[in-house]
Parts: C-alpha cells; structure tokens; sequence
C-alpha cells in the first residue's frame, strides 16, 4: 500500500534528527524505504517548506537543530501520545508544572487543522485520580535549583520518623505514582541517595552553585545505579 506523501516526509525528518553528523541520501533512502531519486525529491520538498536541511547528493544531509515541525507532521499516535501526557501531567505533577503542561498542549492545538483539533477534544486515554500525598516543600523551587545547580538544604524526616539535616547537590527529580524524589549528592553521606519531597520538612535553596555539573552527576549515578538511558 502507497505511503501518503505527508508520513513519507515526517518520516525523513525523523530519520534526519536522529542523525548528528551528515547521513548520505542511500542511507536515508534505506531507512525510509524510498528510491534514491524519491529521496532527493522529498529532501528537495522538505527544504522548500523551510526545513533547514543542509548538504548535496554524494555528501550527506544533516537537520540543523531547531527546525519546527508544521503542524500537519503529527500522527495520530503523536497526538495522543501529547494528550496523555499532558493529562499525566496534571495529574502527577505540582501546579505550577500541570499548568505549564496544559499551556503547552493548549499551544499546539492551536495551530492544528481542524480535524487534528477534533481528534485531541475527542480522545480516549485517561489515567487514574490524582497522587493523594501532599508536598511540604516548593517542588517548583526544587526544580529551579537542579536547572541552576544550586545547592538545598533540606530538613528531612526518613521513614523511621528521624529527623536529620542535609546538604545535598540536586541533578533529577523523579515522578512516580504516589511519590516524588530528589535524586542528589550527600554531602554528609558522600554518595547518592534519595529524598522523598512529602518526607521535606523545610527547605533552603542556597545561592551556591554545587562544584560539579549537573549532567556528570546524573552519567554516575545512573552507572551506579544501573539506570538506563531515557528514551
């Protein structure tokens, strides 16, 4: 069965932005089961709709970052897929970052075709109740510390009810179903551990940025964890 012209072009784009470095057009051509000559064609059509495709047959093509999908790119799984996730997100996620969520879902239905709109107003996954549990600490301010590397002091209570004082380097935080966690640097402990953000009893974001990056913490603990990437 033909493949329609628009999914044959999200389909390329998508091949492009998993490609750092330049991909030559029989690479692509294989990838995306197309014909050689189709191939230059649909990269042709591509950049005269503004993708900002760089390179020449016998060289290789490479997506320069930043290039917005129109919004007839989205297939139907996508669009669910952003509704879900959006309703997670309100759902799991403190105020501030639920509001966020549906602004952005809100942005992009925006600029959909009528019939993509119908297709979001009118779909049919749903997740459970909202997490009952109830932060103490501003999960918003937590997440500002970890984009800025700063360091929290953190009174906490563990789950033997003790209380104990930290100072703790935060680089992730973790979404579960009825709980968040902190993942961080101790610096009483000298080693990664956990905080449960409902166990916070108060809290201060220091002006002190933590002495390591954010991303080389989050590349040890997941080898120390055995913690795979994200996909």
């Amino acid at each position: 069965m033909p493949v329609a012209r628009s999914e044959r072009l999200l389909t390329l784009l998508q091949t492009l932005r998993r490609y750092r470095r330049p991909v030559t057009g029989t690479v692509l051509a294989q990838e995306t089961g197309v014909s050689l000559r189709t191939l230059y064609r649909d990269i042709a059509s591509l950049q005269a709709q503004g993708a900002m495709i760089e390179g020449e047959a016998g060289i290789g093509y490479v997506l320069k970052p930043g290039f917005m999908l129109p919004p007839m790119m989205f297939s139907e799984e996508e669009l669910e897929a952003l509704v879900l996730g959006s309703r997670w997100v309100a759902r799991a996620a403190e105020p501030r970052l639920a509001g966020a969520g549906a602004d952005a879902l809100a942005k992009i239905v925006a600029v959909l075709p009528a019939d993509m709109r119908e297709m979001v107003d009118s779909a049919t996954l749903f997740v459970g109740r909202k997490r009952q549990d109830e932060d103490r600490a501003d999960v918003s301010a937590i997440r500002k510390a970890i984009r800025l590397e700063r360091v929290l002091e953190l009174h906490y209570g563990d789950e033997q009810g003790r209380i104990s004082r930290r100072r703790v380097w935060p680089f992730a935080l973790g979404y579960f179903e009825h709980v968040r966690i902190i993942m961080a640097w101790c610096e009483l402990r000298q080693d990664f551990r956990h905080f449960r953000t409902d166990r916070i009893i108060d809290m201060a974001v220091h002006e002190t940025r933590y002495p390591r990056r954010r991303t080389v913490l989050l590349k040890e603990w997941r080898e120390t964890q055995d913690v795979p990437l994200e996909t």
